[in-house]
């Protein structure tokens, strides 16, 4: 070696020395708590609108890069913490760079620990929907996150929320993922909630989301969909998948409003189905817009009311295929 690529060596060395990284900070969960002056609710007035939340950091986070933000909500007897633990949500934020805010639903505002998507304040963008959108907004400027990669999802009734949310505050949100969730604004109010889930919309979702469609910005839209059901779920019937996505086909302004109520699906752009695991079956129907994914829609035959892929430790899992976080991280990668 000449005394040249000696010299040469040792500043590299000097340089790697001076600029060694340092390992990775771990992942790490931090609590918080929003408020919002559009936060009461109709049917509990007497409930002080504001709710806490865990928001997961990934591991490496620096603050310099902005990142995607997840929003990930409960569903019914359930907490932030079982849904982070069931769904692994934190080891695909780390793998994949997001930040993941778990809203969390206050005891007095429902004994059963569910959104109360029900509503009329929260489905028509008020209520618990804008105290999770404070939420968000609260996030997004205390932490790096890129206005443009923020997506709501969840199970059951906070599929539901998320559902609201991306009709109601669409300029927050790049996509919404539903999981065994109803429409928003599906139901009159709280007395008919029972009777929907078991039968589907006493309202006429197409209109709400016509509605909503000529409200929102141009520039917000679309809000893809991501919408997984189970053939199995005797807690919310698939008509309640259909109308979602019908809803979300209006609002992206793919499908005109139906004149009253729908039960079936127009002819997908694309639909494949692939055997699974254990006997079952996952079909894919994919509606676009110009090349643009608008709605996507999966059926999971043997899945019943539970987060599919989860970890069946948990209330409302099961670990059988497809892995739905997994699913959720393809639909953010791919809208991203």
């Amino acid at each position: 070696m000449s005394m040249l690529e000696k010299l040469r060596s040792r500043a590299r060395d000097l340089v790697a020395r001076i600029f060694r990284r340092a390992p990775p900070e771990p992942g790490r969960f931090v609590s918080g708590s929003k408020f919002s002056w559009r936060g009461w609710l109709a049917s509990s007035p007497w409930t002080w609108p504001a709710r806490d939340y865990l928001l997961y950091i990934p591991q490496g986070y620096g603050g310099w890069r902005r990142r995607p933000l997840i929003v990930l909500i409960h569903g019914c007897k359930q907490t932030p913490e079982d849904l982070a633990a069931a769904t692994r949500i934190a080891a695909h934020a780390d793998a994949n760079g997001w930040l993941v805010l778990l809203p969390r639903q206050l005891a007095k505002a429902n004994p059963w620990s569910c959104w109360n998507w029900f509503d009329t304040a929260t489905s028509g963008g008020r209520g618990e929907a804008a105290i999770v959108a404070a939420q968000v907004r609260s996030v997004r400027r205390s932490y790096r996150i890129h206005p443009r990669k923020i997506y709501a999802a969840g199970m059951s009734a906070g599929g539901c929320l998320a559902a609201v949310l991306g009709l109601r505050h669409s300029a927050l949100f790049a996509g919404v993922f539903v999981h065994s969730g109803i429409a928003c604004g599906a139901a009159s109010g709280p007395l008919t909630a029972m009777r929907v889930l078991a039968h589907g919309a006493d309202t006429d979702v197409e209109k709400i989301a016509a509605d909503a469609r000529a409200n929102a910005l141009r520039r917000a839209l679309p809000v893809p969909l991501l919408a997984i059901s189970g053939a199995n779920d005797t807690v919310v019937a698939e008509i309640n998948t259909v109308q979602l996505v019908r809803q979300y086909l209006v609002f992206n302004g793919r499908l005109a409003p139906h004149t009253g109520a729908s039960s079936a699906l127009p002819p997908a752009d694309h639909e494949a189905t692939s055997t699974l695991p254990a006997g079952r079956a996952m079909t894919v129907s994919d509606y676009r817009d110009g090349g643009r994914l608008v709605a996507r829609r999966i059926r999971v035959t043997g899945l019943a009311h539970a987060w599919s892929g989860g970890e069946d430790a948990f209330p409302y899992n099961d670990s059988n295929a497809p892995d739905a976080t997994a699913l959720l991280a393809e639909f953010v990668t791919g809208n991203s």
